[in-house]
């Protein structure tokens, strides 16, 4: 494995989306419209990072089964993944979601059990990178630490928390991050407090940079250190599936950051890269491309804030079609 950009960490999920013209009640049937199959979970982070022309590497668990092999495959060959630092394990089922996604939102179920190995044990010495990301959750990340000390910047995000505890003695491990980027709601929840600026202030007290995605509000961000505080408003598109943006927000955040942007040009970046995702179904497939990028820039002229960027990066990297390849 040669040095990359980025490696990230977590759970890798199959995705099934499928976008309902409204919510499932019991007892009826609701004829999807539209379905789309795609990598999950911390694949979303990979594939948007990729497409961006990062060298990244993914160290994850994947079953030895037919999702699996699908899964490893497409992440490889048709992304450009480095999968040296995952494993892939006879008797462990790769995880399933299906996301029903309606009315500008979606509801997710999957089947699935803790993968049998952990990331410090994928992870038992620092991955020579420039930059680490994983999702934080109630389990060790101790790799975190031995990652920053080596030099690599590391980025978390986390999750949903199915106990609905939002156990705060999460947070102790943003002692070993440079940015935390959580969502408004994870936010919130897991600093107890009522609004995400709030949230914001609270989260700078344990980590250098936060990033709080707050969907169709847009992101607030800010820089402990240097005191800078940056309110971003969304970019306004027609919704079809919110599934991953999140993520694909975060993988925005990163590659601006490792191209040294300043802060309101990688949160305005990383909304950009998280609303063209919103507009198609699934996580990782939904990921935008820099064809994605040049194409929103044609039909806005009137926004120059990210233009240079987009005019350098698409007239230079290769380019892949919105299938990922």
């Amino acid at each position: 494995m040669s040095d990359l950009d980025v490696v990230v960490s977590g759970l890798v999920f199959h995705d099934l989306v499928l976008g309902l013209p409204a919510a499932p009640r019991p007892g009826t049937e609701v004829w999807a419209d539209d379905s789309a199959e795609s990598p999950g979970g911390i694949a979303n982070f990979a594939v948007a990072l990729a497409r961006l022309g990062l060298r990244t590497g993914l160290a994850a668990t994947f079953g030895a089964d037919d999702l699996g092999d699908r899964l490893w495959d497409r992440l490889e060959q048709g992304e450009g993944i480095d999968l040296t630092l995952s494993r892939k394990l006879a008797g462990w089922q790769t995880p399933l979601t299906v996301a029903l996604a309606y009315d500008n939102d979606r509801a997710l179920v999957t089947r699935g059990t803790p993968p049998p190995l952990s990331a410090d044990e994928l992870l038992t010495t620092p991955p020579a990178a420039r930059a680490v990301a994983a999702h934080i959750g109630p389990w060790p990340n101790e790799w975190l630490a031995k990652a920053r000390a080596a030099g690599s910047v590391v980025f978390a995000d986390v999750g949903w928390d199915p106990s609905e505890r939002w156990d705060p003695a999460v947070l102790d491990q943003l002692e070993h991050c440079d940015v935390f980027l959580p969502n408004a709601g994870e936010a919130m929840s897991y600093t107890r407090t009522s609004t995400p600026d709030e949230a914001l202030v609270r989260l700078a007290e344990k980590v250098p940079v936060v990033v709080v995605s707050d969907g169709a509000n847009g992101a607030l961000a800010l820089d402990a250190g240097s005191g800078e505080r940056v309110v971003v408003p969304a970019v306004q598109v027609s919704a079809a599936d919110t599934t991953g943006a999140g993520d694909v927000f975060a993988a925005g955040f990163i590659a601006a950051t490792l191209w040294e942007l300043p802060l309101a040009e990688r949160v305005r970046f990383a909304a950009l890269t998280a609303a063209l995702s919103v507009t198609r179904l699934g996580g990782a497939d939904a990921a935008p491309t820099w064809a994605d990028l040049a194409g929103w820039h044609q039909q806005h002229p009137e926004d120059q804030s990210l233009a240079a960027l987009i005019s350098a990066h698409s007239g230079s990297a290769p380019l892949r079609d919105q299938s990922g390849r």
